[in-house]
Order: structure tokens, then C-alpha cells, then sequence
């Protein structure tokens, strides 16, 4: 006999588990499927231990640079073991705190894997064998995403690692090679730069961090150089040669082909959409590029069934999934929430420096037909950035002219990805730049630089 439910998630991620919890704040009988940690990639292998890596990143980074503060130290050294162990145990304390808010609200929580059986059915299997049979009017799926593989670049759990072995390495690599510089590609040749590898990063695109604004881009490209790192631009890996503890990669770049030794080779090269094994065959289910196909609110083509976070489409994030969980939820039971607008998403890079974004770069928005206004801020004219000794990095506004709405906005620097929210919300509720300017920004902060860029794009900038 199926268990019955008013709502089932496939997937305990962060899309996952809130629409769980804010079904259950709406009195839905609901259960999660989950086949190996709740908290799912984000908490577990993504956003959360990248993060406790990044932050022991940036001690051993100002402690090998105390001198402009007055202090000195010698002798420094880390034990990379320790390092990588406490990144666990924080992923492991908010893993187990995602099954207490399970237990909290009422939630039944299935280990196993979730997969459709039918209209309202869904079927749980672990290590093979049926588990559990469930019946709800309605079924979430949350499956969630993993890491591309390119042939030749297939992660071997050695010497090529994918973002996985990245996280719990067996060696501190003295020479490293990342071939992707999205978000995870950078944060990743950012940690390990900073801990002392010598590290290589190849983009097959003309610049880094190829979704951000291109005066952004080409500020961390410049601002990794600086630092040691070696980037290659316009760049494919042809091949790599292994041998022993480490391998060789074949990369062409500009015309012209070298070969580049290391220890080690991370491949951060995107991600695929977690369709297979979860019922879909047989269903009205669209699937395009290994992603699900749904409307602003998550329905998919199949009654009843509906789809959010890395399972559909970008960007592929865990506050959006958090989001479109929520909104979900809400449009299942009937209260008309309002869709998902990715375009007031921010975006957000962990690396050194920080970046963070939201809503159209210059570049898109010029080709969309807007007129812009744009805005500049540099941290150089920052009192507090000044006082932290992180005077590197701007803020930049785009503006339509013709209304003055904010388009976008974009930041490189000291603690940027605390300080989008404030673009974020003014977005959200579509404020102009009149509102913007005369809000008033305490002193001093950071945050002060994001007043500017806005007075900056209408011509009233003060401290420049």
C-alpha cells in the first residue's frame, strides 16, 4: 500500500528541503526523497566547504602579508589535513541541521532514490531494492546537478579531480591546473594560489569569468596575474599525458600549442541536469541540454509534476533554488505568488577578489536597445577599504536612461558578495536611481562605494 502525501520533493538540496519546510508551513503532508545527503551539493560538496576552504585561503594570504599592518610573523605554516577537515565539519554541522529542521516540521524524510511510477506514484529504491512506494497529487523534483565530463578530462581520483576530490584532496598540489573559470573553476584556483600552489587557468572563452560584466572580468584576470597565477584565455586542453604523481596537459592557446606539468588537473567545466533514473520517460516532460523544461513557477508538461533549481534551467544556484522551492510550493497551493524573475538573481564569486552581480551586464544591456547611464566607483576612494587594506576593485552601475531604472549592477572587491543584496532589493522593488541616491549610506563602509557608482552614473559623484 503507497504511503500517502499531500506532496512529495525528489531531493533534499536546498531547493529541496524549503519547499519541504514551507509546504509544511502550509499544513501540506509532505516527505523528501533523499539518496545521499540532505543539504544536497550545495551544502555538502559546493557553496558551503569551498567557502570554509576560502576562508583559511585568506588567513594563510594575510599572514604571509602582516607587514603593511605593523605585525610580523615567522615561521608560518599550515597543516593542509586540518584545513580540509574543518571544511568537513562545517558541512557536517549544517548537514545534520537541515534533518533537525526536517524533524522540526513534520517532514518525512525517505533515504533512497526517488523515481515517477505513474500519475501521483512515485517509487523509493536503496542500494537497489524497493524501498518505500508513495502516492501525492503532487511531486517536486530536485535532483539537482553534477559536474560536466569532457572527454579525455574524466576525473580518475588521483591526478584529474572534478570538484569532489577538489574538496577533500590527498596532496597539497605544488603546481595545479584548473581548465574552467566560471565561479567554481576561479574560487578553486583561487584557494589553491593562495596556499601556495603555483596554479594554471585555461578558458576556453576570451576571458574569465565569461557571465560577468567584461570590465570585471578582465579586473580579476588582471588581479590573478598580479598574483602569480598564470591565465590562459582562448584556450583547449588537446590531451594529457600521465605519469607517476602527476601529468602533463597538451593545451593550444592563440595559435599555439604547450605543454603545461603539474601535479594535479581540476576540471570545473559546468554541469548537467540529474534527469536519468527518475521517471521521466513516458511523461510529457520536456528535457533540453540535460536540463528540465518548466514555466516561472516550476510546472513541467506533466500534471502534477513540477521542477526547480539545478534540475532546470540557469542560473544554477542555491538561492535560487531556494527561491523557486518557495514559489513553487506557494503556486501549488493556490496562492498566486509572483513568478521567478531571474534577472534580480544575484550572482556571486568566493575568489580573491570577490565578485558579485545582478541583473544585465553594460554589453547586454546595450544589445537589448537601452540607453544606458553607467556608473563607477573604485575602492581607492573608499575610506574603509582604505582602512582594511583592500583598496583594490570597483562598483558599477548601468542605468536606462530614458527611465533611469537600474539595469545592473556589478562589483569586484572587499566583501562584495555581502553588499549585493542591497542592488538585489533595489531591483526587486524596482527602484530608480532617484531613490538610490538619496539613500543614505552609513560612514564609513564599503557599502559607500555603491552610493557612488550611482551618483557616479548621473554626473554628482563626490569622493572621486
Amino acid at each position: 500500500m503507497a504511503e500517502q502525501f499531500d506532496l512529495v520533493v525528489v531531493g533534499g538540496g536546498p531547493g529541496g528541503y524549503v519547499a519541504a519546510i514551507r509546504a509544511a508551513q502550509l499544513k501540506m503532508k509532505t516527505a523528501v526523497v533523499e539518496r545521499e545527503h540532505l543539504g544536497g551539493i550545495c551544502l555538502n560538496w559546493g557553496c558551503i566547504p569551498t567557502k570554509a576552504l576560502l576562508r583559511a585561503s585568506e588567513i594563510n594570504h594575510l599572514l604571509h602579508n602582516l607587514g603593511p599592518y605593523g605585525f610580523a610573523a615567522d615561521n608560518v605554516r599550515f597543516d593542509f589535513s586540518a584545513v580540509v577537515k574543518r571544511s568537513r565539519q562545517v558541512s557536517g554541522q549544517l548537514s545534520s541541521g537541515v534533518r533537525g529542521l526536517m524533524k522540526k516540521h513534520k517532514v518525512t524524510v525517505f533515504d533512497g532514490s526517488g523515481k515517477l511510477a505513474g500519475p501521483g506514484k512515485l517509487t523509493v529504491s536503496k542500494e537497489g531494492q524497493p524501498a518505500a512506494e508513495l502516492q501525492a497529487k503532487n511531486i517536486i523534483l530536485a535532483t539537482g546537478a553534477r559536474a560536466r565530463v569532457i572527454p579525455g578530462l574524466e576525473p580518475d581520483g588521483k591526478l584529474i579531480w572534478s570538484y569532489r576530490e577538489a574538496l577533500v584532496p590527498n596532496i597539497m598540489p605544488k603546481k595545479l591546473i584548473v581548465v574552467g573559470s566560471g565561479a567554481i573553476g576561479s574560487e578553486f584556483a583561487s584557494f589553491f594560489l593562495n596556499m601556495g600552489a603555483e596554479v594554471t587557468l585555461i578558458e576556453v572563452m576570451d576571458r574569465i569569468l565569461p557571465v560577468e560584466d567584461a570590465e570585471v572580468s578582465a579586473f580579476v584576470q588582471k588581479s590573478f596575474t598580479k598574483q602569480g597565477m598564470k591565465v590562459l584565455t582562448g584556450a583547449r586542453v588537446q590531451g594529457v599525458r600521465k605519469s607517476g604523481d602527476g601529468l602533463t596537459a597538451i593545451v593550444e592557446a592563440n595559435g599555439k600549442v604547450q605543454e603545461i606539468q603539474a601535479d594535479r588537473l581540476i576540471s570545473a567545466v559546468g554541469i548537467v541536469g540529474n534527469v536519468e533514473n527518475i521517471g521521466l520517460e513516458g511523461t510529457r516532460i520536456k528535457v533540453e541540454k540535460t536540463h528540465v523544461v518548466t514555466d516561472p513557477l516550476g510546472r513541467t508538461g506533466e500534471e502534477g509534476v513540477w521542477a526547480i533549481g539545478d534540475l532546470t534551467g540557469a542560473p544554477w544556484l542555491a538561492h535560487k533554488a531556494m527561491h523557486e522551492g518557495v514559489v513553487t510550493v506557494e503556486a501549488i497551493a493556490g496562492m498566486h505568488p509572483h513568478p521567478t524573475d531571474i534577472s534580480n538573481i544575484p550572482g556571486c564569486t568566493y575568489c580573491r577578489p570577490q565578485v558579485a552581480s545582478v541583473g544585465l551586464t553594460e554589453a547586454r544591456a546595450k544589445e537589448m536597445g537601452y540607453e544606458v547611464r553607467v556608473g563607477r566607483f573604485p575602492f581607492i576612494g573608499n575610506g574603509k577599504a582604505i582602512a582594511l587594506g583592500e583598496p583594490e576593485g570597483f562598483a558599477k552601475t548601468v542605468f536606462d536612461a530614458k527611465t533611469g531604472a537600474m539595469l545592473g549592477a556589478h562589483m569586484v572587491g572587499p566583501e562584495v558578495t555581502e553588499m549585493i543584496q542591497g542592488y538585489t532589493i533595489a531591483r526587486t522593488l524596482e527602484t530608480t536611481e532617484a531613490e538610490l541616491m538619496h539613500t543614505v549610506f552609513p560612514h564609513p563602509t564599503v557599502s559607500e562605494a555603491m552610493h557612488e557608482a550611482v551618483l557616479d552614473a548621473y554626473g554628482q559623484v563626490l569622493h572621486i
